[in-house]
């Protein structure tokens, strides 16, 4: 260990001492089954459900803060810590970690209420350290360091600042904390921490190195959702992202895309419920219409998309998600008499084989309707040619959907896109421009949203919003805490 000093440029001109642990290698041991970093072994699922916390009054300044501890929640923080507070109300939470900086101290404190345990504050949990850049607004921070903010911006990972690299090493201490919050004894654990740090919580559990910051977004309290599941034969746990950055308010509202405006989107809306797949809890289906509750999952889809200017629909062929494309198209076209918009709306409807999964499955060996209904890293049990074709086709998808958007004199452009949660999977693993081995490490469900920005264009890399929201559907959503699906002992 060893003993650095973080200068917080800030109205209070001062200087904190810090003890960080610092691990200079960067070659990290992967577990090929799920490409991961390597854990040790579970006994029992585990979940952890990730918070950021609410909006700070720097967050408000637009200034940096970094690992500097002057800045607390405004009255809009503790409400979006409210929000978060009754949307985990019904959880029974063994633990809760939390940053020991004030405006996370008190995000945690707002949702942890008169739970037991006392809540456990872990030094590592703090957000990125950002050295001189602390306490400067972001004119000041352009202004007074030139080409090393620039580099900040553009090319993270490499970015040094007082003979530091504030990603690598916050990407090693996001690793160590791993280690604690999985040793703790526990099968529920609630951690509030930050932006940057949670970030890099997210991408060590499902093995994304530094060159993954700013792609995982984390808005203030922002939930996230990782799913920690035993092997059998003792290796290291599966790992599955069950949901990124649950917003207390809508995902499609508009907001910044890691600090730039997002000049593309890619809207992900899985079909809504069948009666085949209701009754039966089949992952496949076949080619069945909505249920009732489908319908209302589909119009509850249409009505969170009002917010948006939606350019072009294209759908899978399934007749479910057909209905789902139509029923976005109507309530968009509708926009002015709903009282969205002061013109009609034209929305160009598609169809695309690339986004039917029926063909794929039909000719699996695999009995998929033994499946239990979308367990996370279900795609991890379908065999490896029907993942590689699956993966394939999805590819030809996505590279479609980049067709869509690839005018870039159509600034704002939306596209949305209905179909099969694992053609979804198979699109947003493309958008990290991750290999099929990745498929297992996602998960959604029925009648979610899926938000996919680009914030430099068509060509540039994608940034991740927002995945399976399904707060939108309200009673019908999906507990963001609900409980792990195997509770068996190994």
């Amino acid at each position: 260990m060893v003993s650095i000093t973080i200068h917080d440029h800030s109205f209070h001109s001062t200087t904190k001492c810090f003890v960080v642990r610092c691990n200079h290698s960067n070659v990290q041991d992967i577990d090929e089954k799920s490409n991961s970093l390597w854990f040790p072994p579970l006994k029992a699922t585990k979940r952890v459900i990730l918070v950021r916390h609410g909006q700070s009054t720097w967050n408000a300044e637009g200034r940096i803060q970094g690992s500097s501890d002057f800045s607390v929640l405004t009255k809009k923080g503790e409400s979006q810590a409210e929000i978060s507070r009754q949307m985990l109300a019904g959880d029974n939470f063994d633990a809760c970690f939390a940053s020991p900086l004030a405006r996370s101290k008190k995000t945690a404190e707002i949702i942890w209420g008169p739970r037991q345990p006392p809540i456990i504050p872990e030094f590592d949990l703090r957000e990125i350290d950002l050295y001189s850049f602390q306490g400067l607004l972001k004119a000041e921070g352009k202004a007074r360091f030139g080409s090393a903010f620039h580099q900040w911006q553009v090319d993270p990972v490499n970015f040094v600042i007082d003979d530091h690299y504030p990603v690598r090493e916050l990407w090693d201490r996001a690793r160590n904390c791993w280690t604690k919050i999985l040793g703790h004894d526990s099968r529920s654990v609630l951690v509030v921490a930050h932006n940057a740090v949670n970030q890099a919580l997210v991408a060590t559990a499902i093995g994304l190195e530094a060159e993954y910051f700013r792609t995982l977004l984390q808005s203030n309290c922002g939930v996230s959702v990782l799913d920690f599941t035993p092997r059998p034969e003792g290796d290291s746990p599966h790992i599955c992202l069950n949901r990124l950055n649950q917003t207390p308010g809508s995902p499609v509202a508009g907001g910044k895309s890691g600090g730039r405006e997002a000049s593309k989107q890619i809207i992900l809306v899985c079909n809504g419920s069948t009666q085949r797949n209701t009754e039966d809890g089949f992952i496949f289906s076949g080619d069945q219409p909505l249920n009732m509750l489908g319908v209302i999952q589909s119009q509850k889809s249409a009505e969170l998309l009002l917010d948006l200017k939606v350019s072009s629909i294209i759908s899978s062929p399934n007749k479910s998600c057909i209905e789902t494309a139509v029923t976005i198209s109507q309530v968009q076209e509708a926009a002015d008499c709903l009282g969205a918009d002061s013109v009609p709306r034209y929305v160009e409807m598609k169809q695309a084989e690339n986004l039917n999964i029926e063909t794929i499955f039909k000719q699996s060996k695999t009995d998929v309707s033994s499946f239990p209904p979308f367990q996370p890293g279900w795609l991890n049990k379908v065999e490896d040619d029907s993942r590689t074709t699956l993966w394939d086709q999805s590819g030809k998808a996505w590279q479609s959907l980049l067709d869509e958007i690839s005018d870039e004199s159509k600034s704002g452009e939306v596209i949305v896109a209905v179909c099969h949660p694992a053609i979804h999977i198979g699109l947003m693993a493309h958008c990290l421009n991750l290999t099929k081995e990745w498929l297992g490490s996602f998960h959604l469900d029925a009648g979610s949203v899926s938000v996919l920005d680009f914030p430099d264009g068509p060509k540039g890399r994608g940034v991740i919003r927002c995945i399976n929201y399904t707060a939108h559907l309200g009673r019908w959503s999906i507990p963001i805490t609900r409980p792990t699906v195997d509770v068996q002992q190994f």
